[in-house]
């Protein structure tokens, strides 16, 4: 249960860290592009880096930091991070392939479920 809880406490701040700064950089600079989004989404890929690197190749912390830092704080901040390490371990582990076709299929089909949810909800 200490494993649920963990995840749970790291998904609440990095949930709020992420809409604060969103909230932020759109009230600062505005506009129509989702400037907020995309910070989140690349601070997240940044973190994300640093964080299983040091909890994994440097240091041997008790595992539940990374539950906490990584699945929790990182997973409630953006689950972008996520899908951008799980492409750099696929490279990293020699299947480019994966790494590319996980991009665009991540990306070309997860809009294509946008616009479904989109339409299905549209209808009358």
């Amino acid at each position: 249960m200490n494993r649920y809880l963990l995840v749970l406490a790291g998904a609440g701040l990095g949930g709020m860290a992420r809409y604060a700064l969103g909230a932020w950089i759109m009230a600062r600079y505005g506009g129509r592009f989702p400037l907020g989004t995309l910070a989140v989404n690349l601070s997240g890929a940044f973190l994300i880096g640093l964080a299983m690197s040091l909890l994994t190749e440097r240091f041997q912390p008790h595992p539940y930091w990374r539950l906490f830092l990584v699945v929790g704080v990182l997973g409630g901040y953006t689950t972008f991070s996520s899908f951008e390490y799980e492409t750099l371990q696929a490279v990293r582990d020699g299947e480019r392939w994966i790494g590319i076709i996980y991009v665009a299929g991540s990306v070309l089909l997860g809009y294509v479920a946008v616009w479904l949810g989109a339409s299905l909800a549209a209808q009358r």
